[in-house]
């Protein structure tokens, strides 16, 4: 099999330094933004309710049509920098980057509490206790893919340290597979077992199979958590994992851990990061909060679909679904007067 040469098969150290996956808002973006919610707000004051209509964004739509032909087609992931979170509240932030998730896909939630903006800080919770979601701590969260077309963070407040965002391509990756242990490429293709974390539907098996790797439009994708596939064998029906397997797993992780495979991005308040998850895999190192509330930590999360994106796997573009307690909660919202 040959070596893949497509955009999206770069290595961290070779671009680095390369600002073509950096786009600095400009005085005028800003003020675009800021009148699209002002606009946004007087028609609806739920961010929710809004359509693509609702958040108008005559120029700046233009550049984010650029940013989802370098997403689908380029490199797979981009930096945008330089919004003023200081002078705005975190209220005003969501809704403004919910309003930029409209130009760029549909929501999809991301919980069985079905959150369609996630708010990633770390609430205390035991990141070895089964079914807690890491990004919900500071421990390290290794690389990983999650359940979308694309991927966004936007960094209201940094950590203290640590908290350092690692991307991976997962092409690159799959490359070097190809080099070093080509017999294990077929394995890639295979189904793998993963965990559903307790985010099944009840009397639905806490377990499903997928594989790593498959191309779509002639491009690789790739669906990647280790913790997953390994915990599901804590079920007595869930298949073996094969050496072969196993093997492939250990690979996949000990090359994205590689720095010449991986690329390091340091947030700052206002920096916005889209990826694409089916050629992107990503990591969160370990970090230290600040001890007061107002300072630590606090990431907003979006998981979009984009109908016209060369995607990964189907069965992975419709979200968690979320649990009938928060449906029949999301219902009373929604009539509220």
């Amino acid at each position: 099999m040959p070596i893949l040469d497509t955009p999206d098969a770069w290595l961290g150290p070779q671009i680095q330094f390369d600002e073509n996956w950096i786009y600095r808002l400009s005085p005028e973006d800003i003020a675009e933004l800021r009148a699209a919610l002002l606009k946004a707000r007087a028609r609806e004051p739920d961010f929710h309710r809004w359509s693509r209509e609702d958040f108008p964004l005559p120029t700046l739509a233009i550049r984010i049509g650029g940013w989802l032909a370098e997403l689908d087609r380029g490199r797979g992931f981009l930096l945008i920098k330089g919004f003023p979170v200081s002078e705005h509240t975190k209220e005003d932030c969501a809704a403004i980057y919910w309003g930029i998730g409209l130009h760029m896909g549909r929501a999809i939630s991301q919980n069985t509490d079905g959150d369609l903006i996630g708010h990633i800080r770390d609430t205390g919770a035991d990141p070895k206790q089964y079914g807690v979601r890491l990004y919900k701590t500071r421990a390290e969260q290794d690389f990983h893919t999650d359940g979308a077309d694309i991927i966004g963070l936007f960094c209201l407040r940094p950590a203290k340290s640590g908290g350092v965002s690692r991307i991976v391509s997962s092409v690159a990756i799959y490359n070097e597979m190809l080099t070093r242990r080509p017999d294990l490429v077929p394995v890639l293709f295979e189904p793998f077992p993963f965990d559903t974390q307790g985010q099944h539907k009840p009397g639905a098996k806490p377990w499903f199979e997928i594989s790593i790797c498959h191309f779509i439009d002639g491009r690789l994708r790739m669906f990647f958590i280790p913790w997953y596939i390994r915990e599901s064998q804590q079920h007595e029906e869930t298949p073996h994992l094969t050496p072969a397997q196993k093997e492939a797993i250990t690979f996949i992780e000990e090359t994205a851990n590689d720095p010449r495979f991986y690329l390091d991005m340091n947030f700052e308040p206002g920096d916005m990061q889209f990826l694409k998850n089916a050629s992107v895999l990503h990591k969160r190192t370990e970090y230290e909060d600040w001890d007061d509330p107002d300072l630590k930590r606090h990431l907003l999360r979006l998981w979009l679909v984009e109908p016209n994106f060369s995607a990964g796997e189907e069965s992975l573009r419709t979200g968690i679904a979320a649990n009938a307690d928060t449906a029949a909660a999301q219902v009373r919202r929604e009539k509220r007067p």
